[in-house]
């Protein structure tokens, strides 16, 4: 017996210094670097990045790992007490390793198979796999692991309190859906702070910690109810809850309000990507450090981004775009019935294929023609857009460009004119399939918006604003014989001889009127004007610049419309108001962009009235009428259409007195347009969007400050300026022996006039 007992105590022994050996190769780093106590004091986690609109209220994150870290005394008791009870009874009695609560797993589970014995893992070694995760080895890779965690953790315990110990845990543990951390869990789920969570709620998170999939309450509601009520069990188990309440939490179903904030989902997908390049800008730019001198980044660093977004007005635009939308979809789809330029027009479909980068992809690897065809045909899941719903459908790359070619695409912004702030933004329909933006990357024909730029470099180089023109179309003989033409029919006889005002040509948009008018105070004047304005692009010296033939974005036209409203200065348009780091000192201000040549006024306050008053005709009686008698809207507008060649384009621009509206509508493929003018103009494209947005906000009084705002009353010097008939009859005498305007040349005409009347009756 002596023998055998010697035996066993030197194979204790040989086990014991193989296990004592093993532990101090883990110990000493031989799998692995275990983190040094100096680097648990300074432990750095990734947060993710907010962005909030000018309330304060979330937009959305960015992020690595969706994460927002909360201070100890955010956390509401129960939600303590639920994770003592459920995840580590013995907490506050044990140094990161439960010695008992091993013992007890050891034997009961291991030994007599009794799987309600629970676990033996504690808080502070979940915290420690949480922090550091798990490696990979060949053999033994659970009990590595478990040896690392349990020296990591005792490590833990003796540089923090138990109360940093929960903070760690709750700031870093992994809720359902990619979810890191209590306070984005909160968010997500029942859109509320940590500090507001409800006992159920608190326990219905908390639960879902066991396995964060299986208990997602979105995705499985009833599971996740279960887990929840193990929780409240547990909780009166312990006596942090009375039975009278636990039964009444158990009684009470999970009620949801989820929260997306994934970057390609949620509010303000177009502008939160666009804040977060900008926000990328401003670091690199101005060279924001951390204390440890590494420049922030916005994907870990746990910013606060104060943007100029205002969400409630954000909603009404969406709303507004949607109902929109979704009608001159199925508008535009109706005028070319069985036509349809997606399925029949081979240039249009070749345009859209050549655009598509896993096409370029395949032609640079040179692949013959029937392997390019066989690749392009290969059919696959996809996740197709629709007005009414998504769908999934099993379709070739070929198929995709048929779908999506057809749908229309927008964009919208709406900004103060006197801050430049921009308080709702659309760069599309859906920022989900269509990543384009088409308010700050697009440019497109700007078509008739660019008139009253022409109008207002007239009446700032001295044009009298009661000036009239025949809108008879006239031939350019010294520009190759052009021949601008207007939109609608030419004018019957008996119009032949009728002259229109300025402010009836602009509010008309009389393209012919608009040409005459550029000629009058030239194209370099024009051009000039227009970058006092705000557009910085270089602009071609041609006459069809009247016509607006160039491309633009829509945010510079948002600028120049601003000038009307903001006493003759472009605001540059502003997203960032201020920039915060996650311990909340303020790193940027957008106090730092300000630039002195911003300030200056484009034109004078007589001509800045004078364009007002003339396009609030255009929306009173003019192009944009629709917005008096089809919407009824009655609030101070002025405004402007905008149709392109082709009916490639539509715009509106509005301009109230306290919010500038951009509207633009068309096709992304360049060879698809609009089957009518009726359809593609812009009053009927472009002009219902922001009458739908302006309705519903007028209809809140959250907005009246906007919505029922005034212009300033005009000048009487500019009152009597704009005092004439829109239109006049040329006299008798012209009209008896005076050629029609189209009949004879501009040139002609202008030469005629410094020869005088009698030279050209001899001429005659």
């Amino acid at each position: 017996m002596k023998v055998w007992l010697k035996r066993i105590l030197w194979l204790f022994a040989g086990l014991g210094v193989i296990f004592l050996s093993f532990y101090l190769s883990i110990y000493w780093g031989a799998f692995g670097k275990i983190p040094s106590k100096d680097e648990l004091k300074n432990l750095k986690q990734s947060v993710a990045t907010e962005i909030v609109d000018d309330q304060g209220s979330l937009l959305g994150k960015v992020y690595i790992y969706d994460r927002q870290a909360v201070s100890f005394s955010d956390f509401p008791p129960h939600l303590i007490n639920a994770l003592i009870a459920t995840e580590d009874a013995r907490f506050y009695e044990h140094d990161g390793i439960d010695a008992k609560s091993l013992f007890r797993v050891f034997f009961k589970t291991i030994l007599l198979s009794d799987k309600s014995s629970g676990g033996g893992s504690t808080l502070t070694l979940q915290l420690a796999k949480n922090l550091y995760g798990r490696d990979a080895y060949p053999v033994f890779s659970i009990v590595i692991n478990k040896l690392k965690e349990s020296i990591v953790a005792q490590r833990i315990e003796e540089l923090y309190t138990k109360e940093e110990i929960i903070e760690l845990y709750l700031n870093t543990v992994p809720f359902p859906d990619n979810t890191y951390g209590i306070e984005s869990a909160a968010f997500k789920f029942f859109n509320t702070k940590t500090k507001n969570l409800t006992v159920a709620q608190a326990a219905t998170l908390i639960g879902s910690l066991k396995a964060n999939h299986s208990y997602n309450p979105r995705l499985f509601p009833e599971r996740a109810q279960l887990r929840r009520d193990v929780v409240l069990k547990q909780m009166n188990k312990y006596n942090y809850l009375s039975t009278t309440e636990t039964n009444q939490l158990i009684a009470q179903k999970i009620k949801l309000d989820y929260q997306y904030f994934s970057p390609n989902q949620g509010i303000a997908g177009y502008f939160r990507e666009k804040v977060r390049k900008q926000t990328e800008q401003i670091i690199q730019k101005y060279k924001l450090k951390q204390a440890n001198g590494d420049l922030y980044n916005i994907l870990t660093d746990g910013l606060r981004i104060e943007t100029t977004l205002n969400k409630p007005m954000q909603l009404v635009a969406e709303r507004a775009m949607k109902k929109h939308m979704a009608r001159l979809q199925s508008q535009f789809e109706k005028g070319y019935g069985n036509n349809a330029p997606w399925l029949k027009n081979k240039a249009a479909f070749n345009w859209a294929l050549q655009q598509l980068p896993y096409y370029k992809k395949l032609k640079s690897q040179n692949l013959s023609s029937a392997q390019l065809k066989d690749s392009l045909n290969k059919k696959q899941k996809v996740k197709l857009f629709d007005w009414k719903e998504s769908t999934i459908k099993n379709l070739s790359i070929l198929d995709s460009i048929e779908h999506f070619s057809k749908f229309l695409n927008m964009g919208f912004v709406a900004l103060e004119p006197n801050t430049g702030e921009v308080k709702s933004y659309l760069g599309g329909i859906d920022y989900t399939y269509f990543k384009y933006d088409h308010v700050s990357q697009s440019k497109r024909q700007v078509g008739s918006l660019f008139k009253p730029i022409v109008y207002t470099a007239a009446i700032e180089n001295g044009l009298d604003p009661c000036s009239y023109y025949s809108p008879n179309a006239v031939t350019y003989t010294d520009m190759k014989n052009w021949t601008p033409k207007n939109a609608s029919k030419e004018n019957k006889e008996s119009e032949q001889h009728i002259n229109y005002s300025l402010e009836k040509a602009l509010s008309e948009s009389i393209n012919t009127i608009a040409v005459k008018v550029l000629q009058e105070v030239g194209i370099e004047k024009t051009i000039e004007q227009a970058e006092k304005m705000g557009i910085q692009q270089e602009l071609p010296k041609v006459p069809s610049i009247a016509l607006g033939v160039t491309d633009m974005k829509l945010l510079d036209m948002a600028q120049v419309y601003s000038t009307f409203v903001n006493g003759g200065v472009a605001p540059e348009p502003v997203f960032i108001k201020t920039i915060k780091n996650k311990s909340g000192e303020v790193i940027w201000t957008h106090d730092k962009e300000n630039k002195p040549d911003t300030q200056k006024v484009a034109f004078s306050s007589f001509t800045r009235q004078v364009m007002l008053s003339f396009m609030q005709s255009t929306v009173n009686k003019g192009t944009a009428s629709r917005l008096r008698t089809t919407y009824r809207l009655n609030n101070a507008i002025a405004g402007k259409t905008g149709t392109t060649q082709n009916n490639k384009d539509a715009w509106f621009a509005a301009i109230t007195p306290k919010l500038v509206c951009l509207t633009w509508v068309g096709n992304d493929n360049a060879k698809i347009n609009f089957s009518s003018t009726a359809i593609g103009q812009g009053a009927n494209a472009a002009l219902p969007m922001f009458a739908e947005f302006y309705s519903a906000l007028s209809k809140n009084k959250e907005f009246d400050e906007i919505t029922q705002a005034q212009f300033e009353p005009i000048s009487k010097e500019v009152k009597k300026a704009i005092e004439c008939d829109v239109e006049k009859k040329d006299g008798l005498f012209k009209r008896i022996f005076g050629k029609n305007k189209d009949e004879k040349s501009f040139h002609e005409d202008k030469q005629k006039k410094k020869k005088g009347i009698f030279s050209w009756f001899k001429k005659k």
